[in-house]
C-alpha cells in the first residue's frame, strides 16, 4: 500500500498493487476503487498496461474529467447503468436521482460511488473495500453497507466480488468500469469479441429500454461468434446472457484474450465511441439490465432489509490466444 495523493478534504488516497507469480499487476485505488492499472503478459511475455486509466490521482478529480464522466475503472453505483428520467417508485414511494446523462440518471449520478472514498482492508489475495452509501445519497432510500473485493490468483484470475445489505428497500445494480485494450496501445477496432447471448434489450433515443427482448441474429449486435468489432457501428447496448461465461474478448496482434464470467443476468458493451481519441478502449459492464426499477419483466434490483446483494465478475487474462 502507498499514499498517492489526497483530496481536497484533506483525506488521503491509497494505491494497493496486486501481484500474482504469471507478471501480473493490477493497481487499485481507494477513491472510487478505481482499477488504475492492469499489466498482463502477451503471447510473447511482454507486459503492457491493458486497462485505460491515469498514472496520477488529480486527473481523476479534475472538473474537466468528471463533466465527461468516462467512469475509468472504477466501482458504478449504486445503479450502474441509466434509469429513465432519474425517477423510479417503490412500494408506492417516488425517488428523483441526478440528471446526469439528460434526460436520465446514469451511473449513480455525478457523485456516485465511482467519486467516493473507500476504507480498504487487505486480503491475502487482494482488498477488499468498504463504504456506507447514506439514505438520501443522490436521491437513493436506505443505508447501504457495500462491500468490493479485487482478488488476483495465479492463474491470471481477477474476481471481483460484490455485497450490500440495506436498512430499507432500495435499489441496487452494481458493476465495474473497466475499459480494455488488449494491445495496450491503439484502438479496439482489430479486437475479436464474443458475447454469449442470443438476446438484447433494444433502447429508445435516449437509451431507455423499450421492454421488449429481441434477437441479436441478422443485426450487428450478433457477436454469438467471434469477430471484428470494427470501427462503422457505436455499440452502447445492453445484452441478455445465456451463459455464465458471457464475454471473450481476443487481440490477434498481441494474442491476449480475456474472458468474462459472472453471475449477473446482463451484460453492456460500449465500444468507447466517444472517447478521445475514439475507441482508445472497450467496457464490458456485468450487469443487472438497464431502468429495472421502471420495468416490471426485467430481473429486479430491489433490495429490502434482512436481503443480502451478491455478485461476482471472473476476469481471466490468457497470454496465449484463445
Amino acid at each position: 500500500m502507498e499514499v498517492v495523493g489526497t483530496l481536497p478534504d484533506g483525506r488521503s488516497v491509497e494505491r494497493h498493487t496486486l501481484t500474482n507469480d504469471c507478471g501480473m499487476r493490477v493497481a487499485i485505488l481507494t477513491y472510487g476503487g478505481i482499477v488504475q492499472r492492469v499489466d498482463a503478459p502477451d503471447a510473447h511475455g511482454e507486459i503492457a498496461n491493458v486497462t485505460l486509466g491515469f498514472d496520477a490521482l488529480e486527473p481523476y478529480l479534475s472538473p474537466a474529467y468528471n463533466e465527461h464522466i468516462p467512469f475509468f475503472g472504477a466501482i458504478i453505483g449504486r445503479y450502474g447503468n441509466r434509469i429513465a428520467r432519474g425517477r423510479f417508485t417503490l412500494d408506492g414511494e417516488t425517488y428523483e436521482l441526478p440528471i446526469n446523462n439528460p434526460p436520465n440518471s446514469l451511473h449513480g449520478g455525478f457523485t456516485g460511488f465511482h467519486t467516493r472514498l473507500w476504507a480498504a482492508e487487505p486480503l491475502a489475495d487482494g482488498v477488499r473495500l468498504t463504504r456506507t452509501a447514506a439514505d438520501g445519497e443522490n436521491g437513493y432510500p436506505g443505508n447501504l453497507d457495500v462491500a468490493v473485493s479485487y482478488r488476483l490468483d495465479d492463474e491470471n484470475r481477477l474476481r471481483i466480488e460484490y455485497a450490500a445489505k440495506t436498512d430499507r428497500p432500495t435499489v441496487v445494480n452494481l458493476t465495474h468500469h473497466a475499459y480494455w485494450n488488449l494491445a495496450g496501445h491503439g484502438t479496439i477496432a482489430g479486437h475479436e469479441l464474443q458475447i454469449n447471448a442470443a438476446r438484447y434489450t433494444p433502447v429508445d433515443d435516449t437509451q431507455i429500454p423499450t421492454g421488449e427482448l429481441a434477437p441479436v441474429a441478422g443485426t450487428p449486435l450478433d457477436f454469438r461468434r467471434p469477430r471484428a468489432i470494427g470501427d462503422r457501428v457505436a455499440y452502447d447496448y445492453n445484452w441478455v446472457l445465456d451463459d455464465r461465461v458471457a464475454a471473450i474478448l481476443h487481440d490477434p496482434a498481441s494474442g491476449r484474450t480475456l474472458t468474462v464470467e459472472t453471475s449477473e443476468p446482463g451484460l453492456q458493451f460500449f465500444s468507447g465511441h466517444t472517447l478521445t481519441p475514439p475507441r482508445a478502449g472497450l467496457a464490458l459492464e456485468t450487469q443487472h439490465f438497464p431502468d429495472a426499477p421502471n420495468q416490471p419483466a426485467f430481473p429486479s434490483t430491489v433490495l429490502r432489509p434482512g436481503e443480502r446483494y451478491e455478485s461476482a465478475t471472473v476476469l481471466t487474462f490468457t497470454p496465449r490466444g484463445r
